[in-house]
């Protein structure tokens, strides 16, 4: 089968593309820009187009499917030639269906924990030799890509994004699996320049509910009000499992999960994970997989990729980076660390990054995010702001949202970086949270400095 990837540099695209070569497909892609670490995978499959930008000739009538990045826009002169073929044009989480139409679909979605969840299960399946095809939103240790499929799996996991498919697929991602097994982690309100209001947002998660095959299973975390309003109200046939926060405590920097053979310690740490530890327990166990034998695979999972990442450490200091930007996952990792480090300095260092945490309206919802953090600091850049067309947000605005009268806020990188080397980290964790770059900030120099 012959396929091609409109926008194929993308960290989701690119995983696809290489997964459908390994499968046997004859993958072509384009994309005007493509950047590492793709551009080096694309190339060492020979997948890497030869030159950037947008080619319509590339576009044939004997492609069986186009693939349609996100990055891509409506007016692509490539997706233009495929309508004009009448080609089959899917979106990421449409072809990705298409794979899976014949396999058991488990589907992990909710506002935050999506990625470590995902990443939780896999690792158990992978300590246990269990084969799964998946899809995740970060790279793992011990997998070569983010996307795997096959012909022979029964199971696929997904990672249920609700955020849009496509261009020209406005469908939230996680509408259009389908799940045969889905979790919810919870609900909290982003993507505001999709989902305008809070009671928009809701309905998505209603609808990936009601999207739940017959007979299917719904693991739900009933710590979340509004999230179990939801599952209650749900007239479809399904089985509902809730779970909570299991017991646990922190003794000398070391989390300990109480079990059922034990107290075992865990390399993961904080509520919000520990929640996370047991709605993939509860997956794994609708999976084949027997308690005991989680708590085995479970006790050496270190965490995703940019998920509250330990990038350095020494017996004086602890640097973590995590993707956080959200005011529910600013509030749970600046919990989470302050927690495990209770006699720490700890200093959390923001970056309002994400079109929603730079809306001048969305601020408010930052309110108490950073209050557990000795030092606050928060970072933005005017230029994102003006790149994105948003209105302009004042520093003012910033530490009212927050409401901490001693939060540090920079808007130029330079100034930020040299406060960050001149920090003091004597008895202290550095918690860097960014979906971003700190406005181009070399993060490795940074560490290698202090």
């Amino acid at each position: 089968m012959k396929i091609h990837f409109i926008a194929i540099g993308g960290s989701a695209m690119h995983n696809l593309a290489l997964a459908m070569h390994q499968k046997g497909y004859q993958v072509t892609g384009s994309d005007d820009a493509i950047f590492e670490p793709s551009r080096t995978r694309l190339e060492n499959k020979g997948l890497l187009p030869e030159e950037l930008g947008w080619f319509p000739e590339k576009i044939t009538s004997d492609i069986e499917a186009i693939i349609l990045g996100m990055h891509a826009k409506e007016d692509n002169p490539e997706l233009l030639r495929a309508k004009e073929l009448g080609l089959k044009i899917y979106s990421y989480p449409e072809f990705l269906y298409e794979q899976s139409k014949n396999k058991t679909r488990v589907v992990i979605g909710g506002s935050h924990g999506k990625t470590t969840i995902t990443s939780m299960i896999l690792h158990v399946m992978k300590y246990h030799n269990i084969d799964v095809d998946y899809m995740v939103g970060a790279q793992l240790e011990g997998f070569d890509t983010m996307v795997h499929l096959t012909q022979e799996n029964d199971f696929i996991v997904l990672e249920g994004d609700e955020y849009l498919s496509s261009p020209i697929d406005r469908r939230p991602k996680f509408h259009l699996y389908k799940p045969n097994i889905a979790l919810l982690s919870g609900i909290a309100w982003d993507h505001i320049n999709v989902f305008p209001t809070y009671e928009n947002y809701l309905e998505q998660f209603k609808i990936f509910i009601n999207q739940i095959t017959d007979g299917g299973i719904l693991v739900y975390n009933e710590e979340d009000k509004d999230l179990c309003d939801l599952v209650e109200k749900a007239a479809n046939p399904i089985r509902k499992i809730p779970y909570q926060t299991p017991q646990y405590y922190v003794q000398n920097g070391k989390t300990y999960l109480v079990t059922p053979e034990g107290d075992m310690p865990i390399e993961v740490f904080g509520k919000h994970n520990l929640n996370n530890l047991t709605g993939a327990k509860w997956i794994c166990q609708n999976m084949g997989v027997d308690e005991a034998d989680f708590y085995e695979a479970i006790a050496s999972f270190r965490g995703a990729s940019k998920r509250l990442e330990k990038i350095s450490e020494n017996p004086n200091r602890v640097i973590f980076k995590d993707f956080a930007h959200s005011p529910s996952k600013v509030k749970a990792t600046t919990n989470a660390v302050k927690e495990q480090y209770p006699d720490r300095t700890l200093i959390a260092c923001l970056e309002l990054h994400t079109y929603s945490s730079l809306n001048a309206e969305f601020l408010k919802e930052y309110e108490s995010a950073l209050d557990n953090a000795d030092v606050a600091v928060v970072f933005y850049s005017p230029e994102a702001i003006k790149i994105k067309r948003l209105e302009e947000i004042s520093a003012e605005q910033i530490a009212k949202a927050f409401k901490r009268e001693d939060l540090l806020i920079y808007t130029n990188p330079k100034e930020l970086g040299e406060y960050l080397y001149k920090l003091s980290l004597n008895n202290a964790v550095l918690l860097l949270m960014s979906s971003g770059n700190y406005g181009g900030l070399d993060l490795n120099d940074l560490i290698k400095q202090i």
